[in-house]
């Protein structure tokens, strides 16, 4: 993970004044420890015409695991090879977001008292960062760095592989910012964009954040035009902090406007806050359409099939006709989250005899799961390859046989409405396919049609008249007609008499 900064000077205002504006001897090579690694900072040219620092951070993976999400909770090393093996140590990051501002603290704060005058001025900058992974790819970088001030913004898509130019190119930018800037600025606006464009960060986020992030964003983040994305983003997300920081930002703006007073501005905040409706996430309205489509099958004992770090189980639990709810999930590490989400140690006997965890992979049959009157895939098929779907079928629709099924998947026809996500990606990097409303009505008639089940299709979230909802789900019945027997893996069986509905009214 690397960073460099680079500046020009003269006789009367040499270059290497950037050692005393950052604090680091331009003659010395420092190394600094971090929680996750070591910083180093040297100085791979130093003079009185041009002068450039840079901060290697060398990541120690195992650290990472075990002081961030990683790590096994109760102590079990549960820890995947991915956990091990990524873009961490190269691709820049929160990581060195929180690198730079332990190294270049008082730089970030704009303080040098060798040199106060120099710190408050303008100096021509050049800092490149070689490798930046940018969800948005290049367009949001622009959009992110065009306002602020910098005369040059050059960012440059990495390929995949330089032999192989068809592979097409990578998620990582290669990225170059040239300006007349103060210094501190310029760490500022870093600190906060390159977790931004990476959309991650490696530690949870507090409401603490808030603060940093104004401090941070202070002088520019209020009139930024992607202050919303930027402030999402930066707060992982999280509605309650990312209102809290509009309204704060919203505070400030005003109160920099002309003729306003600051007792004024409150009251405009109050009215604003108190009529303003908060959007649902696209998320919760899944929940509540899969809790609805549960109801209004009567069942009371209920699967949650993949069911990741337990979101569902706990909505399920808040309804006492869900008499019985078991989460499967073949990662541990996720049943671990689940459990202290569901503070699964402090739970009450009788609602902890309503619940169970198991590890389980949906891509083999498990006599456990027989007999519920329910099975939920929320977001599941999409991570599997395509070439497993007919184990999971099987396990599933042959095996189990719930009395009803829900599935839900992305509809990647919307994906058109999501501003920030570059034509032809997919919604996560972990999802092996999306497919569109035809593809997703297809498969599940198909599924319907081997094993017995009625299906019919619900949309989850707001219906685009062009491109449908964002989510699809499909709700399979069983038919109380079909049967099963001799039935294989993605096989038919001249027994099979269960249908669509579509294929009952033709």
């Amino acid at each position: 993970m690397f960073l460099t900064i680079s500046t020009t000077g003269s006789p009367e205002r040499p270059a290497t004044d950037l050692g005393f504006l950052l604090h680091k001897h331009p003659g010395k090579a420092q190394a600094f420890s971090t929680s996750h690694g070591t910083a180093h900072v040297f100085y791979p040219e130093a003079s009185e015409r041009r002068c450039t620092a840079a901060l290697l951070l060398e990541v120690d993976p195992v650290a990472l695991v075990r002081r961030g999400k990683g790590k096994g909770r109760g102590g079990a090393p549960d820890a995947a090879l991915a956990q091990y093996v990524n873009d961490r140590p190269y691709a820049a990051s929160s990581l060195l977001s929180v690198a730079m501002a332990a190294v270049f603290a008082s730089a970030l704060n704009g303080v040098c008292r060798a040199m106060p005058d120099r710190a408050g001025e303008a100096l021509p900058l050049r800092i490149e960062v070689p490798a930046l992974p940018a969800r948005g790819g290049t367009e949001l970088v622009r959009k992110l760095f065009g306002p602020l001030g910098w005369t040059h913004v050059e960012a440059v898509a990495v390929p995949l592989d330089e032999r192989f130019p068809q592979w097409g190119d990578s998620r990582y930018v290669r990225l170059v910012l040239e300006g007349e800037m103060r210094l501190a600025h310029a760490l500022r606006q870093l600190y906060v964009l390159l977790p931004v464009l990476d959309d991650a960060k490696h530690y949870w986020v507090a409401p603490d954040e808030v603060d940093k992030l104004l401090r941070a964003g202070e002088g520019w983040l209020a009139e930024h035009p992607e202050q919303k994305l930027i402030t999402s983003r930066y707060l992982s997300r999280r509605w309650g902090l990312t209102r809290q920081a509009m309204e704060r930002l919203e505070l400030v703006r005003l109160a920099e406007s002309d003729d306003l007073e600051v007792e004024s501005v409150d009251n405009a905040v109050d009215e604003t806050t108190d009529t303003e409706e908060r959007p649902v996430p696209l998320a919760e309205r899944r929940r509540e359409a899969i809790l609805a489509a549960l109801r209004t099958a009567g069942a009371n004992r209920v699967l949650d099939l993949g069911c990741g770090q337990g979101q569902l189980v706990q909505a399920l639990l808040k309804d006492p006709r869900f008499t019985e709810i078991v989460g499967l999930d073949v990662s541990m590490r996720a049943l671990t989250v689940a459990a202290r989400r569901l503070k699964l140690d402090r739970m009450g006997e009788r609602q902890s005899r309503r619940l169970a965890l198991w590890q389980g992979s949906l891509t083999y049959t498990d006599k456990r799961l027989a007999g519920y009157d329910a099975a939920v895939l929320s977001e599941v098929i999409e991570h599997l390859d395509l070439e497993r779907l007919p184990a999971l079928e099987y396990a599933v629709f042959g095996a189990a046989r719930p009395g009803t099924v829900l599935v839900t998947t992305p509809n990647v026809e919307y994906n058109v409405r999501w501003e920030t996500l570059p034509a032809g990606h997919v919604r996560h990097g972990d999802h092996r396919f999306e497919w569109t409303r035809a593809e997703f009505g297809q498969w599940a008639r198909a599924v319907a049609g081997r094993h017995g089940y009625e299906v019919e299709f619900v949309p989850v979230g707001p219906d685009d008249p062009e491109v449908g909802p964002p989510t699809q789900m499909a709700v399979f019945t069983r038919d109380a007609a079909g049967t099963t027997a001799g039935r294989t893996p993605g096989g038919t069986d001249e027994r099979t008499t269960g249908k669509t509905k579509e294929a009952k009214a033709a």
